[in-house]
């Protein structure tokens, strides 16, 4: 079973998932500072391993599944911490900055052990 929190969990890497695939549209314009095309597309594909395990994760109580879905979320992130050692716009550093936030919160909450109760004994 999972417990609230997992599923708290996996609803944030999900939607962190779902933003990740759209980020191979979105190309740096030339003479622009931004992440290289590589990058992008790693995004794209971490996103969609994201989702797929999040749905597996969810639907079967898979612990495999929940746990492929922290490591893309947190592959995910290393690539965007570059942003913090170049000179880039202060709102993408803020933009970084909640994504490590919400990765950090969405990994923890998924990998939490579900309570377990004890049994009943008359």
């Amino acid at each position: 079973m999972l417990s609230t929190k997992n599923k708290v969990g996996l609803a944030i890497a999900g939607f962190m998932g779902l933003v990740d695939c759209f980020s191979v549209l979105t190309p740096t314009p030339d003479g622009e500072v931004g992440p290289p095309f590589a990058i992008l597309v790693l995004g794209s594909i971490l996103g969609v391993i994201t989702l797929v395990a999040v749905v597996v994760g969810w639907t079967k109580a898979n612990r495999a599944a929940i746990r492929i879905a922290a490591g893309a979320r947190i592959v995910s992130v290393l690539t965007a911490l570059p942003a913090f050692f170049v000179d880039v716009p202060w709102f993408i550093k803020l933009l970084v900055t909640v994504a490590v936030v919400l990765t950090v919160i969405s990994v923890v909450l998924m990998l939490s052990p579900a309570r377990q109760t004890a049994p009943v004994t008359d």
